[in-house]
């Protein structure tokens, strides 16, 4: 039965996690108590080949034990030593497995804005906090008209994050739809596009602000599932035949770096509207995926 491959599967990704956490901690440990610049510069390599390995031998594992087939376009021209902001649509758990696998060595580690609360997950949350990764509080629009002050520290931690970025190769991973697809939300939404579900700019626009002229281009990501969308069981069990993944690197139109998101409500709005166009070609990008 494809579910018994789950139990050990899930037992090697454990043993591999432990593995390469440990030392992770020790560095984030040494990064805490000497805070100073070149320790911080010292240690970052070792924490990032630590990370490529972990990513390395979980996409290894992917290989060995399913027949999943991956058909990616679009990554012949990326550099490990480039600035990215990576933009992807999501559906599922497996979307992250899917881009550690379709980017790792090929561009600097992929950093993601997590919520707080991922930082209590065991090994995994101190982990991230060690590698840098960016905990976000993801207030809802109601919390933050009710207390402004919420969202203010958002932006806050962004541009924290986006300062210590600037030093180095990184790749900022963002969900631009903030949430995982499905039929009710795509409903709810009244969504106008087929796959999608509607972007959201405030992130992006906050991204490219805090690092001005420091990102290179935009990668724009499109994964597509054939077989329906999965969870990780489905990919542990060996029940997801293929993943289709389209890459298109773009600029970032120059019009967009220099701009105040909150306040100019002109610039909001272009800003929104070339976030739709985006979104609609990536649309255009699902449904031929998906039609293989």
């Amino acid at each position: 039965m494809p579910l018994l491959r789950v139990p050990p599967i899930l037992l090697l990704i454990v043993l591999n996690t432990l593995v390469h956490a440990v030392p992770v901690l020790l560095a984030g440990v040494v990064k805490a108590v000497l805070p100073l610049r070149p320790v911080w510069r010292a240690c970052n390599p070792v924490l990032t080949g630590l990370a490529e390995s972990w990513i390395a031998v979980n996409t290894w594992m992917m290989g060995a034990f399913t027949r999943t087939r991956f058909e990616i376009e679009g990554t012949a021209e990326l550099r490990r030593d480039g600035h990215y902001l990576v933009l992807a649509n999501h559906q599922s758990w497996v979307d992250i497995l899917v881009l550690q696998k379709v980017f790792n060595r090929k561009v600097p580690l992929l950093r993601f804005f997590l919520k707080r609360s991922l930082f209590w997950v065991p090994v995994l949350g101190l982990a991230w906090w060690a590698l840098d990764f960016p905990f976000m509080g993801r207030y809802t629009r109601r919390q933050i008209a009710k207390n402004p002050e919420l969202g203010r520290r958002d932006i806050e931690t962004t541009r924290k994050a986006c300062g210590k970025f600037r030093d180095i190769p990184v790749s900022i991973m963002n969900f631009v739809e903030g949430t995982r697809f499905t039929e009710a939300k795509h409903a709810q939404q009244a969504s106008p596009y087929r796959h999608l579900l509607k972007p959201k700019s405030g992130g992006v626009a906050f991204v490219i602000d805090a690092m001005g002229q420091g990102l290179h281009s935009i990668l724009d990501v499109t994964i597509a599932y054939p077989g329906g969308r999965p969870s990780m069981i489905d990919l542990m069990a060996d029940r997801v035949p293929a993943v289709r993944v389209k890459v298109r690197q773009r600029p970032i139109p120059a019009e967009l770096v220099a701009g105040n998101y909150q306040e100019d409500r002109a610039f909001r709005a272009c800003f929104q509207q070339w976030m739709n166009g985006l979104w609609r070609e990536k649309d255009e990008d699902m449904e031929r995926l998906l039609a293989g």
